[in-house]
């Protein structure tokens, strides 16, 4: 994993925080200075933050881990897909997003949220097939319109199988709901933590601008990277597993085939 520099931060602008009067006291570790009536970040807590969460981040994609990546503000939606996107290359099955708005009870009412993952899946094949499923044109056109509706929320979420293991939020003060839902079932949280947020709320604290493109962009990247790297060691690993067990299940087989031809004899 490449490390990220202090001179990539701050071009990014992950420096500028929040107004002064909007600082959260508990973040007062991470901020370098105050100009202009605006808090400056300290970018070497920014690169420690992000690099640990990173490793972190890597090593869970290496296990086969899962995670959720929220950033429903304006600035975070295109680049939150994106990079997800780029990842479900590699695992198209462990790594999801939230860019449309926060829906109570994703994470703490999981079983019930999954039903609505069933029925966007139920009308995407009655919407895409050649006979509609015999119903009538006014019926589907009903059905198409609920199918926008539950593919905007949940589009980057229907696929998962199970509840996460852990989740990147983009804003952690804006998402406060989904820190509180995360942190009540135990979840590993990573989030971005401007000025204004309380950096203790998640186990991991990336102190950065979460309203500069530019920020957001290189650590959402920086955090995918990681994953797609930590998933790559996962697949590796599991063909040399795989061709361990071909050659065990082989040696088993020639045993077995010895073992016959004596009793034949």
């Amino acid at each position: 994993m490449r490390q990220i520099t202090l001179e990539e931060l701050l071009e990014a602008g992950c420096h500028f925080g929040h107004q002064v009067n909007r600082r959260n006291p508990k973040a007062n570790r991470y901020i370098f200075e105050a100009r202009n009536g605006v808090n400056i970040i300290n970018l070497e807590a920014t690169q420690e933050g992000l690099i640990a969460a990173a490793e972190y981040v890597k090593t869970l994609a290496s296990k086969g881990g899962s995670m959720v990546v929220v950033g429903t503000k304006r600035q975070a939606q295109n680049i939150v897909k994106d990079e997800v996107e780029r990842a479900r290359v590699v695992t198209p099955d462990t790594i999801h997003y939230i860019i449309s708005r926060w829906i109570g009870g994703i994470f703490t009412n999981f079983e019930e949220v999954k039903k609505n993952f069933k029925r966007l899946v139920d009308l995407e094949k009655i919407v895409t097939s050649e006979d509609r499923g015999g119903y009538t044109k006014r019926e589907v056109g009903l059905f198409e319109k609920d199918l926008i509706k539950l593919k905007d929320i949940y589009g980057g979420l229907y696929t998962i199988k199970q509840a996460p293991d852990a989740v990147f939020i983009v804003d952690t003060h804006g998402e406060n709901t989904a820190v509180r839902e995360a942190e009540r079932v135990g979840l590993t949280t990573i989030g971005i933590t401007d000025t204004n947020a309380d950096p203790s709320e998640v186990n991991f604290s990336i102190p950065a601008n979460d309203d500069a493109v530019g920020s957001i962009k290189l650590i959402t990247s920086y955090l995918i990277d990681a994953w797609i790297e930590g998933s790559r060691e996962k697949g590796k690993s599991d063909a040399i597993a795989a061709e361990k067990a071909a050659k065990e299940a082989a040696e088993l087989k020639k045993k077995a085939d010895k073992e016959a031809e004596k009793k034949g004899e």
